[in-house]
Formats: structure tokens, sequence, C-alpha cells
């Protein structure tokens, strides 16, 4: 680098990578560029569109570029520069990156590369508007380990099926893969804040106050930190216990991986060096996201089609009532509608019963998985484009490497053997309080007598089962035979 280059200013436009430590776009600003801004957009075009006013997301992102900020602050003031900080703006934000580019005068605008087909035009929206002024633009690998092209078959092609594609990614995903980017040591660097700037409050942005606090999210950095020291001390029984949505069983981090507050290297590693069952099991998680991912990248159709076109033919049912009973946990089915309520209470949905509500919706109520993930979509707090459809998709069957057609989870059984207890069910629907553990499954089983001896009236404080599970698998099998019997 050039001692003219090094003097220079860059701006580093943070996105879903709220952190300030192993942060790929911010290093390379920083080893090249005497001076770095950053800065942070609350983008119009996204929070728009929001159906709420109220949104736990936009109170979780607004909480993590509070405490960014302050430590930014502290890693400059301790390398011993004036201070620091994030610049913060409100709008859509490829206009506010430009303007804030010429006003600031830097040479080059950095950040982390996004996956979604909205987030890679908008980047090469703001490249070419940047280029018009004189400024470069460039971005950086750095919320997955391999992305793009890094893995491609022994014939050139993307993969399709996640095993070959987990195989490739171990042997692959090597120590220079995982190694962190430092910032710390490169910190007095970073620009001063110009005055006058702080972060909004929330209400400024025109968002209200949510439970947020009530929950078990704790937000930032610190929240992360604090999430991955508790998981490490379960993470040798993961294998055994991630399934069981009434156990403490999983990292809880999926909000936190998807802005950013968490490193993916840093996990990763973490995995790796941990070994046995349960780190490897969850490390094959960890690959299953990043395989939504290059699916995604590579295949970005799969955002309003079936990854498989033939799919596309399938047709789903128009069944309003059903799909007010599935949006509402009306189902007559506890498990799911458990879930459902989780979903909705708390933003967050345990992973195996994001499979069982999803195949319930698709598969007893022949409902269209669009219409599902888009639910998800709006309430999840942690919605990823790459993981929601992927996961859709492949409990609907319409996906890659997806669950075969003519496999179809039974709620009954599910609940059965993944909350023996009914531990999780009786949480979420405490009208089921009082029914018998040999009944907490299936209510709509219960004798007269039975129900009346635990003060439950079926139909009036829980519902009978909207479908007959049965049935509806019959006419899933039929749905399906129905596409592959088309001409091609």
């Amino acid at each position: 680098m050039t001692s003219d280059a090094r003097a220079g200013t860059a701006l580093v436009w943070f996105r879903r990578d709220l952190r300030s430590f192993d942060h790929a776009a911010l290093h390379q600003a920083l080893i090249r560029y005497g001076k770095v801004h950053c800065a942070f957009v609350f983008d119009t075009d996204i929070l728009d569109a929001l159906p709420a006013r109220a949104d736990r997301r936009v109170a979780f992102i607004h909480a993590c570029v509070v405490e960014l900020d302050e430590a930014l602050d502290r890693l400059a003031r301790e390398a011993g520069a004036a201070g620091s900080g994030l610049i913060v703006r409100h709008g859509g934000a490829a206009a506010c990156i430009v303007r804030l580019a010429r006003e600031l005068g830097v040479r080059e605008v950095l950040a982390n590369r996004d996956y979604e087909p909205d987030a890679i035009a908008r980047d090469q929206r703001v490249a070419r508007e940047l280029a018009d002024c004189g400024i470069a633009f460039s971005d950086y690998k750095d919320q997955v380990v391999l992305d793009r092209d890094e893995l491609l078959t022994q014939q050139g092609q993307p993969y399709s099926v996640f095993t070959p594609y987990r195989r490739a990614w171990l042997q692959r995903a090597d120590g220079f893969q995982l190694a962190s980017y430092p910032v710390e040591r490169h910190a007095a660097r970073l620009a001063p804040k110009p005055p006058g700037e702080h972060p909004p409050a929330l209400e400024a942005l025109g968002f209200l106050p949510t439970n947020l606090s009530e929950l078990a999210l704790p937000t930032g950095m610190r929240g992360g930190r604090a999430l991955l020291r508790d998981f490490e001390r379960r993470l040798a029984r993961y294998h055994e216990t991630r399934d069981y949505p009434a156990r403490k069983g999983v990292s809880y981090l999926s909000t936190h991986l998807r802005f950013g507050t968490v490193s993916i290297r840093q996990l990763a590693a973490l995995a790796r060096r941990h070994g046995g069952e349960g780190a490897q099991a969850w490390l094959s998680e960890l690959v299953w996201r990043e395989f939504y991912q290059m699916i995604l990248w590579h295949h970005p159709h799969v955002v309003h089609g079936c990854f498989k076109p033939a799919f596309d033919r399938l047709s789903w049912d128009d069944a309003p009532e059903l799909w007010q009973a599935w949006r509402e946990a009306r189902t007559g089915y506890p498990l799911v509608d458990a879930a459902m309520r989780q979903l909705h209470q708390t933003g967050y949905m345990h992973n195996r019963l994001r499979m069982v509500a999803a195949s319930f919706l698709t598969k007893d109520l022949g409902i269209d998985w669009r219409r599902g993930e888009r639910h998800f979509a709006r309430h999840l707090n942690d919605y990823d484009l790459a993981a929601n459809n992927g996961g859709w998709q492949w409990a609907a069957s319409t996906g890659c490497d997806a669950q075969p057609w003519f496999r179809i989870f039974n709620p009954v059984t599910q609940s059965e053997k993944f909350d023996p207890d009914g531990g999780f069910i009786r949480r979420y629907l405490p009208e089921l309080a009082r029914v018998p553990d040999r009944y907490i499954h299936f209510p709509a089983a219960m004798r007269p007598v039975d129900a009346k001896a635990c003060g439950l009236r079926l139909g009036r404080d829980y519902p009978l089962p909207v479908v007959d599970h049965a049935r509806a698998r019959t006419r899933t099998l039929m749905r399906f035979e129905a596409v592959k019997s088309l001409p091609a």
C-alpha cells in the first residue's frame, strides 16, 4: 500500500454485521486507509414495508447500533485516538451512503457482502452512483465462511445436496478460512464522528417499544457473548437435546448470527476446537445455514418459486378458514398451536417446531408454502431470507435436498417424541395444563368424562382438530402424484 493511500479516508458501511471485532470490511479499511469512518443506515426501503410499528427486530437492531457506537468510540480512545463511533442515518440506504461518502470526502466505501437479490441490486446501484463521483466500492466475505463459487462440484456446478456440500465444506474450511480479521490493533485510525452525531431514539425512527426486554434475548455483542458462554457449557450434549423444545438444548444465537453481533468464523472455530458429537452436530447446522446462502446466491428464483420448477405446478388449496386456524393457533393439534403461540409471543420458534408447523400447513392443510414463509418472515426475530426460504421449501418438499414428498410428519407422533411430557405444550397452551399426559398430544381423543374431570370443554376451551391427519396425508400424496404425472 502506498503512503498516499494510507493518508486517504474510507467509509465502512455496516449492515448485518453489527460488531466491532473480527469484521472483514472494517479490518480492510483500517489496514489500507489512514482515517476510517463507520456508518449504519436505518433503511426506509425496508422499514416502511414492515406491517407494524412495534417490531422486535427493529428494537433489537437499534439496541445493537447504540452498543456498536459506544464500542467503536471506546476502541478508538483505548488506541490513543480522539474517539469515534457510528454515523447513523435514517432514509433510503443507497442515497444516504452515496451522500455521506461525498460529504466525508472518502476514497472508498467498504461493506460486507450480502447474498439476497434485493441487497445485491442495491449494492450494484450504490457502486454505480459512487463510481460517478469517483469513489470506489468494495465488498468482502464476512457473514459466511465460504461463499459464492468457493465450493463447487467436480463438474463445476453448485451443490444441490447437503451431505456432499457439508463434506466439501469441512475439507475446505481450514484455519485460514476461520482466522479472524483483527480490528483492535488498528483502531487508532478510526475517525471521529462529525459534531452532534448520535444514534436516534427508536421513537424518532417511527417505531414503538416492544416486549424485547422481557424476552431471554440479550442484545448486541455483549448479549451474543453471554449466550455463547452459556451454550458452550451445554455444547457437548447438543446432539442429544437440540430437538426437544421444552429443554434448553440449542444455542439461541440465531438472531445474533442474523445481525452479525457474533462472528461465524468464531462459532465455527469453537465447534472445531471442541470436537465431539455435540459440537459436530452444531457445526453441521452452521453449514446448513451456508448451504442455503449458497443456494440463494446461485438460484435467486427460489425467492418466489420452487427450487424444483416442476413443483410450481402443484395445486394448493385456497382454504381461508384453515389458514386462519394455523395463524391463530387453533388447529386442534397442541404441538402446532404451541409453536405458533411461541412465535407470536416471542418472535422465536424452536427449529424442530418450525419443521412441524411448516409441514402441517403444507401437507395437512394443503396451503402454499409461500404463505407460511411470508408469515414467518413477519414474525421471526432471526428472519433470514435464505434460511427461511430453504426451511420452508425443505418442509414442503419443493426445495433442494428436501424432505421427500411422501414423508409427512404426523403432528401427534412428533409431539409424543419431542415433547413427551407435554412441558412445552403446557407452557404455551395453559388451557391444557390439567389435561392428563396420555391426552396432552391429542386432546380430541379424550372421553367426555375425562375432559370434564380436567375442566376442559373441547370445541370451546380448546378447538377440535381442523383436519384429520390420515385423510390429509392421502390428499397430499395425491397432490404430488398429480404433478408427477404431468408432462415435463
